[in-house]
């Protein structure tokens, strides 16, 4: 770790050079999905009764009520415990051990909980060679409901749709995600909320594989029938495409752009490229949303999940202009989702040479969040999002738009200041070694 402070120019050129690598390394990244297996197969570290969970650490006492309500319901779903007070004994006292997602190259929405058994989609970055993992996403069990009725769901997963779809994609050697992704991007999706065209050309791709690979009829239709009503199919595997190909441009030293945002409804927090695996962190936001009938924002816990990588690779809020079908879901106006992607320009490092935007000229998507850039100019990312109940046992209750705490990214600049030896890196907006990016 540097101790002086080094000259203005010096540590300016170093950055700009670093981000220029990190956001050339997620530029160049080739996501294709090779397999779709239980999480114990597949994900390095997931211990044989461990959870893994979405956002920062979090202790059980901490934990918020709806990612409560989802370690209960995976518990019940390993068939760990007979009852949920007994599964909540379990993890109170660490018979069950619990970890993060991305501490194990993984992510998952809302509650994000991962347990051996549940079968993840397995996308590798063809271009360096890591691999990412994300669970199925649906509307209950993630969002803190551990009723019989939303782990069926999960087990329906377990035992027909994921076995059937894997024969598929191993029929066809496995599926190129770039260009699904890019081609959603301009049939009005942002991949986060609304993966509604995604969702759609997947399936395309999946049906007649599953076929030649001899399906059996019960299962066939009954994969078919999931796969071709569930609109947010593909957010897995957008979540999933967004960690691999985010995740090479993690540990590159003097970067300043932003690996990873996740949110466990407790706490928000953010790693950097150039600061290692350390997390920053601020309380989590209140979502600004719509709610379904019957809940209101009383009812609502904070902001929670794993998704906000779609953001971190430069999709989901970051794209809300080119997807304005989705403010039915989270509210705003077309104006509003306007101006919120001409916003998230200006506190990225480029624009995605594979990503692009119709409603501005077919220009890229903004890519690379900088922590600099998001102090000096007070914008922090705009995040689609859904929301859960404040306490365990609902599903989904309403959906909105939520805003990153900016003290994360005050946070990560001090830090980065004190590694780097630059001195007093925010003062007032900040200082001038940092310049004011490109």
């Amino acid at each position: 770790m540097a101790t002086g402070a080094q000259p203005s120019s010096d540590i300016k050129q170093k950055i700009e050079s670093a981000n220029a690598e990190a956001v050339k390394r997620i530029n160049a990244a080739e996501p294709v999905l090779v397999d779709i297996a239980p999480a114990r197969e597949v994900i390095p570290g997931l211990g044989n009764r461990m959870i893994l969970h979405s956002g920062p650490p979090v202790d059980w006492q901490n934990m918020c009520g709806a990612q409560r309500g989802g370690m209960i319901g995976a518990v019940l779903f390993e068939n760990w415990a007979g009852s949920v007070d007994e599964a909540s004994r379990l993890l109170e006292n660490g018979t069950i051990q619990f970890e993060p997602t991305h501490h194990h190259q993984s992510v998952g929405p809302m509650a994000g909980t991962i347990s051996p058994s549940m079968p993840v989609w397995v996308v590798e970055n063809r271009t360096f060679g890591n691999r990412a993992f994300c669970r199925q996403v649906e509307g209950r069990q993630q969002f803190g409901d551990y009723s019989d009725s939303a782990l069926e769901g999960l087990r329906q997963w377990r035992d027909i749709w994921a076995p059937s779809l894997r024969k598929g994609l191993l029929q066809m050697g496995g599926l190129e995600l770039k260009p699904i992704i890019a081609k959603a991007l301009t049939m009005g999706d942002e991949l986060h909320n609304r993966p509604v065209a995604a969702s759609s050309l997947f399936a395309n791709a999946l049906a007649c594989p599953m076929i030649e690979a001899g399906v059996g009829r019960d299962d066939l239709l009954s994969t078919l029938n999931y796969i071709t009503k569930h609109e947010l199919l593909f957010l897995g595997l957008s979540m999933a495409s967004g960690k691999a190909s985010v995740d090479p441009a993690a540990g590159i030293e003097y970067s300043t752009v932003v690996v990873a945002m996740a949110r466990n409804g407790t706490e928000f927090g953010i790693r950097v490229s150039g600061l290692g695996e350390e997390w920053f962190t601020a309380s989590s936001p209140r979502v600004n949303g719509l709610y379904f009938p019957g809940y209101t924002e009383k009812d609502a816990g904070a902001d929670m999940g794993d998704s906000a990588i779609t953001e971190t690779a430069g999709w989901g809020g970051l794209v809300l202009a080119g997807a304005t079908g989705i403010l039915g879901l989270v509210g705003g106006t077309p104006e509003e989702a306007l101006a919120y992607s001409k916003e998230m320009r200006q506190i990225t490092v480029t624009t995605s040479s594979n990503y692009r935007m119709p409603v501005f000229g077919f220009k890229g998507a903004p890519l690379g969040i900088d922590i600099r850039k998001v102090v000096q100019t007070g914008i922090t990312p705009i995040i689609d999002t859904a929301i859960a109940h404040r306490n365990p046992g609902y599903s989904i209750i309403g959906a909105g738009l939520v805003r990153a705490p900016l003290e994360c990214f005050k946070k990560a600049l001090l830090r980065f200041g004190r590694k780097y030896g630059i001195a007093e890196p925010i003062k007032g907006s900040i200082s001038p070694p940092f310049g004011k990016g490109r």
